[in-house]
């Protein structure tokens, strides 16, 4: 296979497969893009330090102002583990989120009804007022556990802080129960510990890297991308699964085009190859694991025989790729993925990867994963947090238990009319996460959103879940305002600073501003001992080793490890927190709680004829939908389209950039058009579209009606019972050609 330079993966990876196709005229993509994660030319423009709230990746910055005072451009620490000095497109692209005209400006109240999307402007003060006195009636008639906080972002960490004051626990980040939760339940329930973020995936130092499923270069993990372009440089091997030719998949040695909802049943053929063949590190099972021979006897019928019957994949193919992940081991990434709810199988899905890594023995090991370490950064003094009569563990004691953390779905049900009297949830915060896009059965939450006492959202773009709000907080951009530090786990511990470098514009407020005003409105003066967050990040810092002062100077500090060592010591003795203090291949705790203890294949649903699996993505200029108005970024993309194989497209007789509608299992149609792309990127059976578009409030006027929305069309939700995740890829759609009748219409 031809090698693939760094410099070209980089740039495909930044731009993704046909973003040149949305480049306007007269701006060069690959120059302009790469120029702008340079150093400044001009060392005597004033610079500010932050960190990227673009996506959850966290990018540390420079944040530069020109000789008029004005934002010119954001470009990369050089100090930064998570970066490297370099932005990605959207990191650079960050300036539109504090220059968009959409952004919401000023504190509003709602005048109509909930959805209508009708509001008054108000001041702080009435704002503040109507929300303290909804919250002191909450307590009164419902008890303080009843508020719920729906949060993403570093705004929701000080709503965080306001609502345990309060007296409640019913905290939930849809990001665990919508994307990453199996993953972490997976792991923790195999090597006693979770994987957080940044992923400690050694990929810079890998000689083989194996995605399912994972779309490295097009989610644009700035850290890995880097790493992963270094590892091809250096000739690793790259293996992707996906039912899609990705761009990853364009660089790799293997592409397996896998029949989507079959991956266990891959991962457990791999296994059987590996141990059959005995090509498993023996001297690290031996050492390290338990369960290895109920493992050996579990898979002695998953042959690539076997799994060719239910992936479509070639047995030799599987072999091969088999042996290719064993030839270099240690040194090899099964990598986790990160957005990996899928089918309602995840946390066994996961466990899968988990257990191959284990049997290869790459899990703390130099090119495989390493040990990550961070700081421990002490909360600013504050009194007690009050004691709760229940919390999110009460609404069903019975139902995931392994999981860490509140479950978002699981809120919005204890919200719903028919909701357990003494555990309903009867108001909500919502800061930082669009729910009406970010959630999955959109009828649901929209009852529960109208059986609320209290809605409060706090956004910095009027999306859709704002037309549902009581109250709307106006959030600044993170370029006009301190947040707590970045505490990023990596190889050494590193800290980061975000600093306004302009005031706010409009009336807009940052969230510690608002906690700290609305907690006081409460009488909760015991937790919010400070007048000026400053304060707060000079005494954390301080506890560190470091100050305010300095971190304006550094931006980013690392410090050094004072743990474990980055591997483990060949022969070292090692514990691990299970119940067995190994690497548990066969799960004690799974076994526990009722779930089977080695993962097994289960048969998922197929597509009646004419209906196609609804697949979803990312794009390396847009994070979600949280940037699909941004008006640099939908420079770059200002809509998607739907992937078609060219034999499906025939059929229906479709034609490229033609507009269709899409119709899922369930009746629903999406809202907006969609244009066609014919490829054959995309398996018959699937079809694929970019995830954060076909924006429905007429306030985001560059997104407003932009691509189709593939959230609308989840309407088919597979819960895992493990640890409560929704699967969202169990929906399938067929094609309208023409605009459908009102009524047809969600």
């Amino acid at each position: 296979m031809k090698k693939t330079s760094r410099r070209n993966f980089l740039r495909i990876s930044a731009l993704g497969a046909g973003a040149l196709a949305f480049a306007k005229p007269g701006f060069s993509l690959v120059t302009d893009a790469l120029r702008a994660t340079g150093k400044s030319d001009d060392c005597s423009e004033k610079r500010f330090p932050t960190y990227c709230e673009v996506c959850f990746w966290k990018c540390a910055g420079w944040t530069y102002l020109n000789d008029k005072g004005e934002i010119q451009k954001i470009i990369g620490n050089d100090d930064d583990p998570n970066c490297n000095g370099r932005l990605c497109p959207r990191g650079t692209g960050g300036v539109g989120q504090y220059s968009d005209e959409d952004r919401l400006k000023r504190p509003m109240i709602r005048t109509g009804q909930r959805g209508e999307g009708e509001f008054k402007e108000v001041s702080w003060d009435e704002a503040f007022a109507y929300v303290s006195d909804k919250m002191k009636t909450l307590k009164e008639k419902h008890g303080s556990e009843s508020l719920a906080l729906f949060q993403h972002g570093s705004g929701g960490d000080h709503f965080k802080h306001l609502v345990k004051a309060y007296g409640t626990k019913n905290i939930a980040k849809p990001s665990f129960a919508q994307c990453l939760g199996p993953r972490e339940v997976a792991f923790i329930n195999t090597f006693g510990a979770g994987l957080s973020s940044p992923e400690p995936t050694d990929v810079k130092n890998t000689n083989c890297l194996v995605l399912i499923g994972n779309h490295l270069g097009e989610n644009m993990h700035n850290g890995h991308v880097q790493d992963m372009s270094e590892a091809i440089d250096r000739g690793a091997t790259v293996i992707t699964v996906d039912p899609r030719f990705s761009t990853a998949a364009s660089k790799s040695k293997f592409w397996l085009p896998i029949k989507p909802a079959t991956d266990i049943s891959l991962l457990l053929a791999w296994m059987n190859v590996i141990i059959t063949e005995e090509l498993y590190d023996k001297e690290y099972v031996d050492k390290y694991t338990y369960g290895f021979d109920q493992l050996k006897a579990h898979l002695a019928d998953k042959t690539p025989e076997w799994a060719y019957g239910i992936t479509n994949i070639d047995p030799n193919l599987i072999r091969k790729s088999a042996r290719e992940m064993a030839m270099h081991a240690p040194s090899v990434i099964i990598h986790p993925g990160r957005h990996v709810t899928w089918y309602g199988d995840d946390t066994q899905r996961v466990r899968c990867i988990a257990i191959l890594n284990a049997i290869l023995g790459s899990w703390g090991r130099r090119g495989g994963f390493y040990f990550p370490e961070s700081l421990s950064i002490p909360e600013y003094p504050s009194a007690e947090m009050p004691h709760v009569k229940w919390s999110y563990k009460d609404i069903d004691p019975d139902k995931y238990t392994l999981s860490p953390s509140a479950i978002s779905n699981q809120l919005v049900e204890a919200s719903l009319p028919t909701a357990k009297p003494e555990t309903r949830i009867h108001g909500w915060i919502i800061v930082g996460t669009n729910l009406i896009k970010t959630l999955p059965d959109r009828k649901t939450t929209i009852e529960a959103i109208k059986a609320l006492d209290m809605l409060v959202v706090v956004d910095t773009m009027p999306v859709e879940i704002t037309k549902y709000a009581d109250v709307i907080f106006p959030e600044c951009s993170y370029l006009e305002r301190y947040d707590a530090p970045r505490n990023s786990q990596h190889r050494e511990p590193v800290i980061a600073l975000r600093m306004p470098a302009k005031q706010p514009k409009w009336d807009t407020k940052p969230a510690w501003w608002m906690c700290r005003e609305l907690g006081l409105s409460l009488g909760l003066d015991n937790y919010y001992r400070w007048t000026n967050y400053e304060e707060v990040l000079d005494w954390q810092f301080k506890q560190v080793g470091s100050s305010l002062e300095e971190m304006k100077v550094l931006g980013v500090k690392k410090f050094p490890r004072t743990e474990q060592e980055l591997y483990i010591p060949k022969g070292q003795d090692m514990w691990f927190n299970t119940n067995t203090g190994k690497i548990e291949l066969y799960s004690t705790d799974l076994e526990a709680a009722g779930f089977d203890p080695l993962p097994n294949y289960t048969a998922h649903e197929e597509p009646e004829y004419g209906f196609y699996r609804l697949i979803y993505g990312r794009a390396p200029m847009h994070t979600f939908g949280r940037t699909s108005n941004n008006p640099n970024l939908t420079d770059l993309m200002d809509e998607n389209s739907v992937w078609i194989n060219p034999k499906v497209a025939k059929e229906w007789s479709l034609k490229s950039d033609q507009k269709i509608w899409l119709k899922n299992q369930d009746g629903v149609v999406s809202t907006f058009p969609i244009k066609v792309r014919i490829t054959e990127r995309i398996r018959h059976d699937s079809i694929y579209m970019v995830h954060g578009f076909g924006h429905d409030n007429k306030k985001l006027s560059r997104a407003h009606g932009k691509g189709a929305s593939d959230s609308e069309l989840i309407t088919n939700v597979k819960i895992d019972p493990v640890m409560g995740g929704t699967g969202m890829r169990s929906n399938f759609v067929t094609f309208l050609t023409e605009k459908p009748l009102i009524e047809e219409a969600n």
